[in-house]
């Protein structure tokens, strides 16, 4: 009877105390064309696999990284579909602030941001950034002086983190009243606050 080398795996295996899930063990044979024999481990059989994957790595038999290539191109597909859920966040939240309003259809929605000083999801994650930034380089920890530094990159690069608040001030002092909590001006809400003239 030929002994192979997978015979003698079991009991190397239990020498060093090692488990196997023989249930999710696969083989592959890379450029093999003849029959390949049936294998077995502890009298269960091992399935022959055109596609495997070994420590993240899909791994096909003709080792032209086909299955490994397709993998990541899903996993970025599917990073970019999340992206757009903000929208969604944002059109709820001009859902619930016409609700709460009870403004008509024909109120734009930039318009309730603005009477009601409430930020765009987009401007109060640009404010918490900010806010994070500044309280990092002006926080006691060396290490986190200078997160995401500003680099000098070609006009056709994508920005960096802090190159993103840039691009518009956080809503704060200018749009929703300053940080130190005083009153909004009244041109940014559209309001007419000038004294009532006494009637002759």
């Amino acid at each position: 009877m030929r002994v192979t080398l997978l015979d003698l795996l079991p009991e190397w295996l239990d020498k060093w105390r090692m488990a196997v899930n023989v249930g999710k063990t696969a083989a592959i044979a890379f450029n093999i064309r003849r029959p390949l024999r049936n294998l077995q481990l502890r009298g269960q059989g091992i399935a022959w696999q055109t596609s495997v994957r070994y420590l993240g790595c899909y791994i096909d038999a003709s080792l032209n990284m086909i299955r490994m290539v397709d993998h990541t191109v899903c996993q970025a597909a599917a990073a970019r579909s999340m992206l757009h859920q903000k929208n969604r966040l944002q059109v709820q939240q001009n859902k619930c602030l016409r609700l709460a309003t009870g403004a008509p259809r024909y109120v734009r929605n930039d318009v309730i941001h603005r009477d009601t000083r409430t930020p765009a999801v987009e401007e109060f994650v640009r404010n918490l950034a900010h806010r994070m930034f500044v309280r990092a380089d002006n926080g006691p920890y060396q290490h986190l002086h200078g997160i995401a530094p500003h680099r000098e990159r070609p006009p056709n690069g994508r920005p960096l983190p802090r190159e993103l608040l840039l691009v518009a001030e956080p809503a704060g002092a200018d749009a929703y009243g300053n940080e130190d909590g005083d009153e909004m001006d009244d041109a940014h809400t559209g309001l007419d606050t000038a004294p009532a003239q006494d009637s002759e």
